[in-house]
């Protein structure tokens, strides 16, 4: 079963019990899950589906800063609850003792030494986290190892 067959039985089963949050979170990570496939004119595989739930994490990060900025506890509390949803779609994330021995070995294959060689690292590395890390940790573990 695919993540987003998950999901959208998600949905069936919050509508049923009826969890507003969950709900609606779902829908709309769904309705644009829909837009990106008619854009691409194919169905999304699971790899573009987690990369979207990436990108939909990351933008609730940014959104409980702002709302603890504005002093609405409230909406950080919900953005909170909604990334909670989604997170458990994606794969199990990599920590960062995995992630740093993942990038010390490719440092040492692809033959790294200054951080010009990040690019290098990073095609390397990218790939074979598929979503278990986020680009951003990859980067910043890779930049403290070639420095």
């Amino acid at each position: 079963m695919t993540i987003k067959e998950k999901m959208d039985l998600s949905l069936k089963d919050a509508m049923r019990s009826g969890d507003v949050i969950r709900r609606d979170i779902l829908r709309v990570v769904l309705t644009n899950l829909k837009l990106a496939e008619v854009e691409k004119g194919a169905p999304l595989d699971d790899i573009a589906v987690i990369s979207a739930l990436q990108k939909e994490i990351k933008i609730h990060n940014e959104s409980i800063r702002e709302a603890e900025k504005a002093n609405r506890p409230d909406l950080a509390n919900q953005y909170r609850q909604e990334m909670k949803i989604l997170e458990v779609f994606l794969p199990e994330q990599m920590n960062e003792l995995e992630i740093h021995d993942l990038v010390l070995s490719a440092i040492n294959d692809v033959g790294a030494t200054t951080p010009l060689d990040l690019g290098k690292v990073m095609k390397v590395v990218t790939p074979k986290t598929e979503g278990r890390a986020s680009n951003s940790d990859i980067s910043r573990i890779a930049r403290e190892l070639l420095s």
